[in-house]
């Protein structure tokens, strides 16, 4: 099946959201050219943010394998602390609004924590299916760490289209591309978008 580019989409939306904004639900001119230059602008903005959910959200299985059988609680309050303090930090340090950082990286441990319980309910249910290997969760820490730096510059690059009104048809065509290039299953693609709640607005 042919993928439809992101541009593509963009201009698409465009043309529907001209029509509602501007003539009420009646037929109006297509999208000028700065609207759709404003379209591309926001798909290289909010690309790499969503990419980079993606990449973390890959991090999920292997906590879940480390954490799996150990008795040790998906949920760790002292963790995510640790890492809103350090996303708020590293923000303010890039110039970003601290606040916003911290409500996506919010989403972000959630949605993590999604897919945690999904693979520990499916190994509990067929422990055959469990990993063999249990991974060195310090590592995998240092790992997510990286990332978050990445998602911050990400979250700091992204802010004109994370404010724009066309944010949420944008988000939706970079998750749908993200989605595609990173062969994200059933599991993953609904937390990538529970990743990305608070990205718009």
């Amino acid at each position: 099946m042919r993928l439809v580019s992101p541009v593509g989409c963009v201009r698409a939306a465009a043309g529907v959201a001209v029509a509602l904004l501007v003539g009420g639900g009646t037929a109006v001119a297509a999208p000028t050219a700065s609207a759709a230059t404003a379209g591309q602008g926001a798909v290289a903005q909010l690309h790499p943010l969503s990419a980079l959910s993606a990449q973390r959200l890959a991090t999920a299985d292997l906590v879940a394998a480390a954490k799996y059988g150990t008795g040790s609680p998906v949920d760790d309050p002292a963790r995510e602390q640790q890492v809103l303090d350090a996303v708020a930090r590293q923000a303010e340090e890039a110039g970003a609004d601290p606040g916003a950082t911290v409500r996506i990286f919010r989403d972000q441990i959630e949605a993590n924590k999604v897919v945690q319980r999904a693979l520990h309910r499916k190994w509990d249910a067929d422990p055959a299916s469990a990993p063999a290997e249990r991974p060195d969760l310090a590592e995998v820490r240092e790992r997510i760490n990286r990332l978050n730096g990445e998602l911050v510059g990400a979250i700091a690059a992204s802010a004109p289209a994370r404010g724009a009104p066309y944010c949420a048809g944008v988000l939706t065509v970079t998750t749908a591309h993200v989605r595609h290039e990173q062969r994200l299953d059933a599991l993953h693609t609904v937390a990538l978008v529970r990743a990305s709640r608070s990205v718009c607005g």
